[in-house]
């Protein structure tokens, strides 16, 4: 294990912390929030302290898959303990544990919260606290690889693409890496700015617009109302819909249109799948609940595309309570909780490309117990799979349903439901915000203890992560020179 570069890339992650933190201390000082100011600087008096501790004799090169895989779990660890200072010394929230829990949820883009009046909080926290969210969507290494390439080699900066990246492979769009960063997050701040354009076309508020397209474009759903987005009109309510839909595909698509390559854009199976389960659900859902809108369609259509698209994309923004919809739909959206977005794209989940590898490696599975002389490849957009894809998805999914069945045994000391407790993992593990019962669209998570919260938390990290980053932390092997 090489130390230095791993303490020397944490240090940088560091500076770049501080440096976001500077608008946020700005909002503060121009509205007045002499708390949230005394929060922010002591937060980047820390960040840089400790950054000019850990940068010190220069940046060393040589960075192999172990220290990517370590760099990327301690990096989301560090910056959400340092991210959760303003919240804590500016005596917004008072326990340490549901600052770090408020901070890695938006870091990680979950959106679940233990705060039961958001609206309490300065702006200049809400706006903290929305911005996690839009660079913790990207990643924040994939921020210092676009920003800052010239000290990485290719080699170090996609070890570090393909520890943080969500999906079971990523590839480079162009031949040098930070080359692809750029291109992502070039694209990414694009769709933002659309998104921010057309909700002040729509008459919302400047502040209430940014916050509520960084929470749409890291789909993580924070919001600064406590209705969420119910208090809203339906065209501001539509154009989220749509556009949390559209930061739930794989990033390269969009590369794709961009040069041309429509025919592999508009062929990707993965966004086909998507889509298409996406416009299933929309419909099944809208059947289900059309007697609760008294027969009108268009309001039964409207709230089943926003929550489809808000759970399917793991952003978990709401316009209605839909835990009190009936139980089918709520089966329907817990499926989509599992499901999740695309690979390669901001949102959570098993992601819909694991889902297709899974159900084509089945079926030569099968097709082989009935012709065991034939030989059957599997095959996704025309390339055929490896045999390490189909056994990395594999392992993914077996850990998965681990930390699964290990997290709900251990948050259900708490004496709650079994829906509750259920959903809450699936909600943290799944990045996705609200769950069902106790932690529905209209709840929040002060009901959990303390235990608890830590459990949750570390599932949200190990859900973004997708899981192998944050389990090398706890390898002995890991640390061995």
């Amino acid at each position: 294990m090489n130390y230095r570069i791993v303490l020397n890339l944490m240090g940088r992650i560091m500076i770049v912390e501080a440096l976001f933190m500077l608008p946020p201390l700005a909002i503060a000082v121009y509205c007045g929030e002499w708390l949230a100011v005394r929060g922010f600087l002591i937060a980047v008096a820390l960040l840089a302290a400790v950054a000019a501790w850990w940068t010190r004799g220069g940046s060393p090169r040589g960075m192999d898959a172990r220290e990517g895989f370590v760099t990327v779990g301690l990096v989301w660890l560090v910056v959400s303990l340092f991210g959760a200072i303003p919240f804590y010394a500016s005596g917004a929230i008072p326990s340490y544990i549901d600052c770090v829990f408020e901070t890695v949820s938006g870091f990680t883009t979950t959106g679940s919260s233990i705060l039961t009046d958001v609206e309490a909080l300065p702006q200049s926290l809400l706006y903290w606290r929305s911005f996690t969210h839009w660079v913790g969507g990207m990643g924040v290494l994939v921020f210092l690889l676009a920003v800052a390439p010239a000290r990485h080699n290719g080699g170090d900066a996609l070890h570090l693409l393909r520890a943080e990246s969500p999906g079971p492979q990523v590839d480079k769009l162009v031949p040098r890496m930070h080359q692809t960063a750029k291109i992502l997050y070039g694209i990414y701040v694009v769709m933002t700015a659309i998104q921010i354009v057309l909700l002040l076309a729509g008459g919302m508020p400047l502040f209430d617009a940014v916050t509520t397209s960084f929470g749409t474009a890291g789909t993580g759903g924070f919001g600064i109302k406590n209705d969420s987005l119910a208090g809203y009109s339906p065209y501001i309510q539509t154009v989220t819909t749509v556009f949390m839909a559209l930061f739930g595909v794989n990033f390269s698509v969009y590369y794709l249109i961009l040069t041309g390559a429509f025919s592999k854009a508009l062929f990707n199976e993965e966004v086909r799948v998507y889509f298409g389960i996406m416009l299933a659900a929309i419909a099944v859902i809208t059947w289900n609940i059309l007697p609760m809108f008294g027969g009108d369609a268009g309001q039964a259509l409207h709230h089943a595309a926003f929550q489809v698209s808000s759970v399917m994309t793991t952003t978990g923004f709401s316009t209605i309570d839909f835990n009190l919809w009936p139980e089918f739909s709520r089966a329907v959206l817990t499926v989509l909780m599992i499901l999740g977005a695309c690979a390669g794209s901001t949102g959570g989940g098993i992601k819909t490309a694991r889902l297709i590898i899974l159900f084509k490696s089945a079926k030569k599975e099968i097709s082989q117990l009935f012709h065991p002389r034939s030989v059957k490849l599997a095959r996704m957009d025309g390339h055929v799979l490896s045999n390490d894809t189909v056994h990395a998805v594999n392992a993914y999914m077996s850990v998965y349903m681990i930390v699964l069945a290990a997290s709900a045994l251990l948050v259900s000391l708490d004496e709650l439901s079994l829906e509750t407790n259920l959903t809450a993992v699936l909600s943290c593990l799944n990045n996705i915000g609200p769950g069902l019962g106790m932690v529905g669209p209209m709840s929040n998570f002060s009901v959990y203890s303390d235990f608890s919260k830590i459990i949750l938390t570390a599932d949200m990290l190990i859900g973004r992560l997708e899981i192998f980053p944050v389990l090398a932390l706890f390898a002995p092997s890991t640390w061995r020179r």
